[in-house]
């Protein structure tokens, strides 16, 4: 079966009921706000869960969500480098709210505290990684001016691997982990 690895939200929402939604971002994440009927599978616990997703994709095709999209794409490539076909919603829940369709929530259904999106985790970390590494290098000594080298290297990297170390470490403190629990089991 030929599945598109893109679909948007024009696309998607009509035929929502016979697709299985997977969401890649984290716990913490996913309670702010998912897809219906969309399960829990964070970015990197992906290869742990390629034999359940492969048997999800027999029943379903796969529609893989993310906040922007970004993700989502890397899961679709991750996905398919392992024979499994699936599609990656472009825009993410970010393009499925702004186009007026109702986000689920865990639990009781209300909405929770909202967790920041895994990118402005990355970039408040980023830049305030750089201004410390500036400020201690003016004031205490100059090689802490190599933090702010270090972050903009890592920041090169990650942009020519399109892949993200910090957004991996911040993806196990424990407000992107709340409601891990509940995640995988809601609506």
């Amino acid at each position: 079966m030929s599945v598109p690895t893109s679909l948007d939200v024009s696309q998607a929402r009509p035929q929502l009921a016979e697709l299985a939604v997977v969401d890649v971002r984290t716990p913490g994440e996913f309670a702010s706000g998912h897809l219906p009927h969309a399960v829990n599978v964070p970015l990197d616990r992906l290869s742990r869960s390629l034999h359940e997703l492969r048997q999800a994709s027999e029943a379903k095709p796969l529609l893989i969500v993310c906040a922007s999209g970004a993700r989502s794409e890397n899961a679709v490539a991750t996905l398919a480098s392992h024979g499994i076909p699936a599609s990656s919603l472009t825009g993410g829940t970010v393009a499925w709210a702004a186009g007026g369709h109702d986000l689920h929530y865990p639990g009781n259904g209300t909405r929770p505290r909202a967790v920041w999106a895994m990118e402005r985790q990355v970039r408040l970390g980023a830049g305030s990684l750089v201004l410390l590494g500036l400020v201690l290098g003016l004031l205490l000594h100059p090689a802490f001016s190599l933090l702010a080298a270090a972050i903009g290297g890592g920041l090169v990297f990650s942009a020519l691997t399109n892949t993200c170390g910090m957004a991996l470490v911040l993806g196990r403190l424990p407000f992107n982990r709340r409601g891990a629990a509940a995640s995988s089991a809601s609506s």
